[in-house]
């Protein structure tokens, strides 16, 4: 018998289908499906003390009374009370998208001298490396490679790789968040009324389904502009409340790398002070290239970059960015010796820890395949930065939501470092000042959380 992802014979150490044949000789009916509910709960009863002397044992039944329990309160009521959505701008977007994805087919075809299925890989490899004679990045199996980052490393050799890339974000765009999302309105309220998951990532972030709003494009204009058709009701507006680069602000805190921490505390660009360190110049000289480089370097340590990643990333060659990040690892030694500690102690341990001992097991680290092996550093070295980060926004929510519970205003979503409040006119200020409070004293870090608020009529506004 499995229970929510629980194998029950393994933590019982028992038959669970021979407990259900068991159960049903004292039942009054003959239907075998009649007596599951009762063998779920005897076999649950069963469980109970079993996990929490489990939890005991690795010191996560702190974490899962005071923040897990209650957060499903919050995640319930948060999908309860949904989102509204404006029907009728997001199927004027949609034409919108469809008329953008007619002239980019048109164009693409005067470009390749020809009509073809843009959505063929077979086809449009052929026009791309056959017809056109574009240089061959990769092939497969079937036959050329036309995938993003095939196209992406195409993008300076012909003007039709542009058009195709945008002509796939549009059509994803219209199919995805367009069509996708418009069954997902509720007939009933107008309003979109996701599911929450708070067990689903190993990392401890909160998920969203049915569809998934946390997902919804940012990094293009048209992207963005979805955001519109997410509205408020009742006069109301949305308040935004957005963690500040709390991933490296955790890294500083868990580090304890100086320099880092020094520049929190100041309320330096995190990003100019790290180019200026690493190229040795004065922060005022720093580029928006050298910035844009360094931000790249600091996201990417939080998240185990390596040379090749980041060459990728940045557009320099893999000795370049490995002499960046060694340069970089030079000037932040604090985050240096935590990258090859985690690492040494999730081997010998088996697992590494967020901050509030939210444990995940790194078997991959013992792995005799060096690729998986690399998989399990990155995963060792991540986890207790993006887990505790997860953590931190899970007690916010907690939090703002028990103080607005006696308010008309309602905590309505939550996208990773962000939160959404749909706020009535008369308590605007009152909302403004639990996020800020209730977000920034979550916990005493060596450097300050910061929660950055803005307002709009709609969630692109807000955002």
């Amino acid at each position: 018998m499995n229970i929510c992802g629980f194998d029950l014979e393994e933590y019982l150490r028992q038959n669970c289908t021979k407990t259900e044949e068991q159960l049903s000789l004292f039942s009054q009916t003959e239907e075998k499906e009649d007596i599951k509910p009762y063998a779920y709960a005897y076999v649950i009863n069963k469980l109970y003390n079993v996990l929490i002397k489990k939890m005991e044992d690795t010191e996560t039944l702190n974490l899962f009374n005071t923040i897990e329990m209650p957060l499903v309160e919050v995640l319930a009521n948060m999908q309860y009370e949904g989102i509204f959505v404006d029907k009728k701008e997001l199927v004027e977007f949609g034409n919108e998208l469809k008329e953008k994805i007619t002239i980019l087919t048109n164009e693409i075809y005067e470009l390749a001298e020809g009509e073809f299925n843009i959505n063929s890989t077979k086809q449009l490899g052929e026009v791309l490396f056959e017809k056109l004679k574009l240089p061959i990045i990769k092939k497969t199996k079937t036959g050329y490679s036309t995938d993003s980052d095939v196209l992406e490393k195409l993008k300076n050799t012909h003007p039709i790789i542009e058009k195709i890339l945008d002509y796939r974000q549009l059509v994803k765009l219209n199919s995805t968040y367009v069509e996708g999302i418009i069954p997902y309105i509720n007939k009933e309220t107008g309003r979109i009324h996701s599911s929450f998951h708070q067990t689903v990532t190993a990392t401890g972030r909160i998920s969203s389904t049915e569809p998934n709003l946390q997902n919804i494009p940012t990094r293009f204009e048209l992207g963005k502009k979805l955001r519109k058709v997410f509205k408020p009701e009742n006069d109301c507006i949305y308040i935004d409340a957005d963690y500040s680069q709390i991933e490296l602000r955790v890294l500083a805190h868990i580090s304890g790398d100086r320099n880092m921490i020094r520049a929190f505390k100041n309320g330096e660009d995190i990003h100019a002070e790290a180019a200026s360190r690493v190229l040795n110049i004065p922060i005022e000289e720093v580029t928006k290239e050298e910035r844009t480089k360094a931000k790249a370097v600091n996201f990417g340590i939080v998240y185990g970059i390596s040379d090749f990643g980041l060459a990728e990333q940045i557009g320099v060659s893999r000795k370049e960015a490995k002499q960046y990040i060694e340069q970089y690892l030079q000037k932040y030694v604090g985050i240096k010796r935590f990258m090859d500690k985690i690492v040494d102690d999730a081997r010998e341990q088996g697992y590494v820890e967020t901050l509030y001992h939210r444990r995940r097991y790194v078997p991959e680290l013992k792995s005799n395949n060096y690729m998986v092996r690399q998989f399990g550093h990155r995963v060792a070295m991540n986890t207790p930065i993006q887990g505790t980060a997860a953590d931190i926004m899970k007690i916010a929510m907690i939090n703002v939501y028990n103080k607005l519970r006696n308010m008309k205003s309602k905590l309505i979503l939550q996208v990773h470092d962000e939160l959404l409040i749909e706020t009535y006119p008369d308590e605007i200020e009152e909302v403004k000042n639990i996020l800020k409070k209730e977000m920034e004293s979550v916990i005493k870090l060596k450097v300050p959380l910061i929660a950055e608020l803005s307002e709009g009529k709609n969630w692109f506004e807000a955002k």
